[in-house]
């Protein structure tokens, strides 16, 4: 599965396209975020795909969840959706 990592200085609507792209040709995506700024710039995005989608006639779920991920050698918790169509 194709995993977009999302940081605070991410572009919603770049992060959104990037969705939509994956969505379209690998059917499913992981998006994840680390802290408050990512995670809001993640959830902008993935309602921005939505409607991006929606033009194609592909409505999406998403399905958060906590992830462990490690950074310079410290595991750090994330914030996961996978998203799909529904």
């Amino acid at each position: 599965m194709e995993v977009l990592k999302v940081s605070a200085r991410s572009r919603s609507t770049a992060v959104a396209g990037a969705i939509a792209g994956v969505i379209r040709e690998k059917g499913r995506a992981e998006v994840q975020a680390i802290g408050a700024g990512a995670v809001n710039q993640a959830a902008k995005a993935i309602a921005i795909a939505r409607s991006y989608l929606a033009l194609d006639g592909i409505d999406i779920i998403c399905i958060p969840a906590f992830t462990d991920v490690k950074i310079d050698d410290q595991e750090r918790t994330a914030i996961k959706w996978i998203v799909e169509p529904r």
